[in-house]
């Protein structure tokens, strides 16, 4: 927890964050972040970007669980908003999942290897 605290207020530091999967992402909160709302971008895409930055912004391990924090579906125009802390959980992710948790999470490495490689855009 210390190591993600310190990550935190490194990344808070910075008042807009690099993108990752082309989609800019800010910190919110200690455990909260959202992925920003850009044209054409499907939810995979939103997926994909969080679990990009979680392992490779943060620098945490693939096991952690991200819990989408706004509630599907995403309004147009909008992001996602993301949280580490399950209690902040929308209870559902807005895709189709099968076995593994139904908590509104998806693994870090688990949305990066489901999510980063399609090439359509989903529904939100």
């Amino acid at each position: 927890m210390r190591t993600l605290t310190f990550l935190v207020a490194l990344t808070l530091a910075t008042p807009a964050l690099a993108s990752l999967d082309r989609l800019p992402i800010t910190q919110d909160s200690e455990t909260d972040f959202t992925v920003g709302y850009k044209a054409r971008a499907g939810l995979n895409n939103y997926w994909c970007a969080a679990g990009k930055y979680v392992t490779e912004k943060l620098g945490l391990p693939g096991d952690t669980r991200i819990y989408r924090m706004s509630p599907p579906p995403r309004k147009a125009g909008e992001g996602i908003a993301f949280t580490l802390d399950p209690a902040k959980s929308a209870g559902d992710t807005g895709i189709s999942t099968f076995g593994g948790a139904q908590d509104g999470s998806l693994s870090a490495s688990g949305a990066k290897a489901s999510q980063c490689n399609l090439n359509r855009t989903v529904g939100q």
